[in-house]
């Protein structure tokens, strides 16, 4: 299944770290319906005004969640990890950059390639994860893509790559979507030092 990874590229909230962020409140703030993308109903807001209040809501809840961040259990060793295997990694993520910068001071990411919303449409548009393969000077089929929402594995396979679900609660409704389902990022590493040890 892991077999040819070269490039291991992440989301980042609710995947590598956890910010604590209620989507449900934030939506209930903004009188989104339950059924629709929060970036989607802020683009198809009607005028500038209302756009700008809605974004500017959604960038204090990011911030806010961004500050209190802490990694999810074996994220920031699974990161290690894959540096010493020299396995290029990167993230991509529906945050602003101005988020990520708060997450990475916090925590001490280390230097990493990420494309957030501002470079690139925002998933489950495959763009960011095509581009960040680019970058890398990897074909899609060669990495894989590792988040913990039905827009991380959409866009995984849009982008031909395998996606693996982070799971922890093993309860995600969108899991049979997903080519590889973990609850904690130790099986991760396990599988792909199996894969980079058989080549």
């Amino acid at each position: 299944m892991l077999a040819n990874v070269s490039a291991v590229l992440f989301d980042l909230d609710g995947t590598l770290i956890d910010s604590g962020l209620d989507f449900q409140l934030l939506r209930k703030n903004l009188a989104c319906p339950a059924d629709v993308d929060i970036l989607s109903y802020l683009a198809d807001l009607p005028t500038p005004q209302q756009r700008a209040e809605v974004e500017q809501t959604i960038h204090e809840f990011e911030m806010a969640g961004a500050a209190l961040s802490t990694w999810m259990p074996g994220a920031e060793a699974l990161l290690e990890a894959l540096a010493r295997a020299g396995i290029s990694t990167g993230i991509v993520t529906r945050n602003t950059r101005a988020a990520f910068d708060v997450c990475s001071k916090r925590l001490a990411i280390p230097p990493i390639d990420v494309i957030t919303r501002e470079d690139a449409p925002a998933k489950p548009d495959p763009t960011g994860l095509l581009n960040l393969a680019a970058k890398f000077s990897v074909l899609p089929g060669n990495a894989i893509y590792v988040g913990d929402y039905v827009y991380d594995l959409q866009a995984a396979r849009a982008a031909g790559m395998r996606s693996c679900l982070y799971d922890p609660g093993g309860d995600a409704s969108f899991a049979d979507l997903a080519d590889i389902r973990i609850r904690h990022f130790d099986q991760l590493a396990t599988l792909l030092n199996a894969a980079i040890n058989t080549r």
